[in-house]
């Protein structure tokens, strides 16, 4: 094969089309991936990774903050010239890890914008008047921001930001409107809130963290307000940027009101990258931005594939690695399992930290199960207590037929780190005597899992 002609070509180099580009590789595939910023797409440079890294120097504040109750003394300060440089050289890093990446698996790297126009195999791939051809090609151009401008609600790069320029402001903002309580507005609320910043999160529905379990969601909004953070469900916002900041109208049940911020963060979902690449004159069906597929990413174009933010929801960065992986793997011909979206665990990284697998308690019922719902509260636990992380809840929702675990939610410390118990679990087939039967380690937070099983089959030990 000549410089410009590939098995397969990845358009995107995020977790999902660095990761299918390696496998690509490992499958024996000659393979190139296109990319028009920086390598590690969105994730690693501008979303999953950076704000990690912030909310980490937001928990260590917190806890210097508490020093006392430890039996520390500490008098905190805060550099946010450092903290944001900490996040920026982390993301660095990780960008550069994946250039190594790419040259180990034998990847040919294209730097630039991709458009794409009907060829042989699969649509001929155009970066920077230069045509390359594969007989695959896989879009991964991911997702950004979506903003609303009839409703003011479009980024200025001042006083109006998306979740890139919150990663890197140039103020602590005194008072901060956060519009969408979803994980990425949550994440943003739990951060400015622990440096001081006057946070009021506006939600259109009627409870932040839609998403989740309402019990979850309730435990949630009781923990921010708990920390000062205003929260305004059911309200919908327009905002006026000024001189000096944003005047914010607020409108609930029909009667609205005004505010004044420094700041405002735009969280109220995504938009696909599906524009000005040709996407249209293929035939390629697009639903509100997002790219429609089969369960193997197949497009219905001949030789196109699209995987990740760009396609149907979850829009989670590993939700796309793992769809990747799946459509590489039929593309070579094996026969892997179509993903299952409900199996996919969603962390959400605020303080405190929010994450579940599966049915919530009122879709397992929505979907016509008998269940069985078991809780655990943090208090119940004796590492929670020692760590001085009292607060918080595991939940458990199985199938009171069949013993089936159908779905798993969380709510305080570490829990990002232990929803994956669950969700290995449910991927095993696991039923309720089987985790009964499993022996959790004392003390960990993880006792807590154990108990909140036994707690759905009137069990519970500890509480």
């Amino acid at each position: 094969m000549s410089e410009t002609s590939f098995d397969v070509i990845v358009i995107g180099s995020g977790p999902g089309g660095y990761v299918t580009a390696i496998r690509a590789s490992q499958l024996g595939f000659k393979t190139a991936i296109v990319e028009k910023e920086d390598l590690g797409g969105v994730c690693l440079n501008w979303g999953c990774i950076p704000t990690k890294a912030l909310l980490r120097s937001a928990e260590v504040y917190h806890n210097m903050q508490h020093a006392a109750d430890y039996g520390l003394s500490a008098s905190p300060q805060f550099d946010l010239k450092a903290i944001v440089k900490r996040s920026r050289n982390i993301a660095g890093q990780l960008s550069g890890g994946i250039k190594h990446l790419m040259k180990k698996n034998k990847v040919t790297v294209i730097a630039g914008f991709a458009t794409l126009k009907a060829g042989k195999d699969a649509p001929t791939v155009s970066v920077q008047d230069k045509d390359y051809t594969a007989k695959h090609v896989i879009l991964a151009s991911g997702a950004r921001a979506r903003q609303i401008p009839q409703a003011g609600l479009e980024v200025d790069g001042k006083f109006i930001w998306t979740a890139r320029e919150a990663m890197v402001p140039d103020t602590m903002p005194k008072k901060l409107l956060v519009i969408g309580s979803g994980a990425i507005g949550m994440e943003f609320a739990s951060f400015y809130d622990a440096f001081g910043s006057d946070v009021t999160v506006v939600e259109m529905v009627d409870r932040i963290l839609p998403a989740e379990d309402e019990e979850i969601s309730k435990m949630a909004r009781k923990a921010f307000e708990k920390r000062g953070v205003t929260i305004r469900t059911e309200t919908q916002a327009s905002v006026k940027t000024h001189a000096k900041g944003v005047t914010a109208t607020l409108t609930h049940k029909g009667k609205s009101e005004t505010a004044e911020f420094d700041r405002v963060i735009l969280a109220i979902g995504i938009v696909g990258n599906t524009e000005d690449m040709g996407l249209e004159a293929l035939g390629v069906k697009i639903d509100r931005t997002h790219i429609t597929v089969d369960e193997y990413s197949f497009t219905g174009v001949n030789g196109l594939y699209a995987i990740g933010d760009v396609t149907t929801p979850p829009w989670l960065a590993h939700k796309a690695s793992h769809e990747g992986i799946i459509c590489i793997e039929k593309i070579a011909g094996g026969n892997p399992h179509p993903l299952d979206a409900n199996a996919i665990p969603g962390c959400t990284y605020c303080h405190p930290q929010v994450a579940s697998v599966g049915y919530t308690e009122a879709q397992a019922k929505e979907a016509g199960y008998d269940i069985k719902v078991g809780r655990f509260p943090f208090i119940g636990n004796g590492k929670a207590i020692a760590l001085g992380e009292p607060e918080g809840l595991v939940k458990t929702v199985f199938d009171a037929k069949t013993g089936e675990l159908l779905g798993a939610h969380m709510i305080g410390a570490e829990v990002t780190e232990l929803i994956q118990g669950y969700t290995v679990a449910q991927k095993l087939e696991t039923t309720e005597h089987e985790l009964m039967e499993t022996v959790f380690p004392h003390p960990t937070l993880s006792e807590m899992m154990h108990e909140a099983v036994l707690d759905a089959y009137d069990r519970t030990i500890h509480f």
